[in-house]
């Protein structure tokens, strides 16, 4: 018997990293909506009372990015100076520049040359069979507790939380199946007059138990803001940047990463476009029970259409050779971005819904990577 134990964490929208995705992603979801072709690689930082956004644009919509930012804050639940930063005045600066000619050489289509990568790079998708929506079992836990710890801030249920905090679970495998949760880690950013031992009762039970059920165990342990006090936070607690939650937006560290962040980037990026066709082909691959498991990887050149590469792993979980199932992934999946933009229909203004509590795995939005509709075409490749 292997007994091993597998732990991924996730943090809130209000988490300062995550305000940033939520805006850079706002700025290219506002982009979208006016001119689908724009090209924007929009990053953002911030600080106590302070957002900054920069980086490259090149569109023909006209937005009050302004209002974009401080919208975006409200909505977070950032409405209030003494958590640190408020939407309503809160200082917002702009950075943004056009698009480097270098790069758009490389990127934009003419008679004679179809679209190339928007760089050059490596980009990983990943599923297995621990969950119904085919994710590793520990990072859609903790997803699933930040998202249940903003909506229950959100409605009411807990009204001295504030936006910010994480959570972190704690998974025992016993020969590679998931079995019961060992340890849950939740840390709540919160008002000033509350108990630590409401805080604890309160996230027991309108948290954590409504997201794992049955898998806590009599010898779960709870580390519930274990340094006992979490009034500061957010944007004032830490600064915050986009991009720098890569493991919490893909597999918690179950399946490897290219490095590329998604948030901010329009889907010429390949860094976020074939991110998400890897996910993509593996989830149709695992959906099509042709393995119990599987990570993809696609490589690119900038200004080359065809991928480099195309690696398929199976963990040895597969029933098919990982040779032919790489060709079966040639004639049935798109792998070159114009070809992976207009079969995910990526240019559309979905990106914010991204930018907090994963990429991958979440099936209540019209996010068509999560999509299984490649199986029927797999089995028949395979005369399943």
């Amino acid at each position: 018997m292997k007994k091993y134990y597998f732990t991924s964490e996730s943090v809130t929208e209000g988490h300062p990293d995550k305000v940033c995705d939520k805006v850079s992603d706002a700025v290219l979801d506002a982009l979208l909506e006016q001119d689908p072709n724009s090209r924007v690689a929009c990053e953002t930082v911030t600080t106590t009372g302070m957002v900054m956004i920069v980086g490259e644009i090149s569109t023909t919509a006209y937005c009050d990015l302004q209002k974009v930012v401080r919208n975006t804050l409200l909505d977070i639940g950032y409405n209030d100076s003494t958590f640190g930063i408020d939407g309503n005045d809160c200082a917002v600066l702009n950075s943004l520049d056009e698009q480097s000619a270098d790069i758009a050489m490389g990127v934009d289509t003419t008679g004679e040359q179809e679209q190339g990568a928007g760089d050059q790079g490596m980009m990983f998708g990943f599923a297995c069979n621990e969950t119904p929506e085919l994710m590793p079992l520990p990072i859609s836990l903790a997803n699933k507790l930040t998202a249940k710890l903003t909506e229950q801030r959100k409605n009411g249920t807990i009204p001295w939380a504030r936006p910010d905090g994480k959570s972190q679970v704690t998974v025992e495998y016993i020969d590679n199946k998931p079995t019961k949760i060992t340890k849950v880690v939740i840390a709540a950013h919160h008002s000033p007059d509350v108990t630590k031992s409401k805080i604890e009762e309160d996230i027991k039970k309108y948290v954590i138990e409504p997201v794992c059920g049955n898998l806590l165990a009599p010898e779960t342990e709870y580390f519930i803001n274990s340094t006992g006090v979490f009034i500061v936070g957010g944007p004032k607690a830490d600064a915050g940047l986009t991009g720098r939650k890569i493991i919490v937006d893909t597999y918690g560290g179950m399946g490897r990463h290219g490095g590329g962040a998604f948030s901010g980037k329009d889907p010429s990026k390949v860094d976020r476009s074939a991110a998400y066709a890897a996910r993509y082909i593996a989830k149709n691959i695992v959906a099509a029970k042709l393995a119990d498991k599987c990570e993809v990887e696609l490589a690119y050149s900038i200004g080359v259409a065809e991928p480099v590469s195309l690696y398929v792993n199976t963990f040895e979980t597969g029933i098919v050779d990982e040779t032919k199932l790489e060709e079966a992934v040639r004639k049935i999946f798109p792998t070159k971005p114009a070809d992976i933009i207009k079969h995910l229909d990526l240019k559309r203004p979905i990106y914010k819904n991204t930018s907090a509590y994963g990429h991958f795995g979440r099936e209540d939005f019209n996010f068509t990577w999560e999509k299984r509709d490649k199986v029927d075409e797999l089995k028949k490749y395979f005369n399943m």
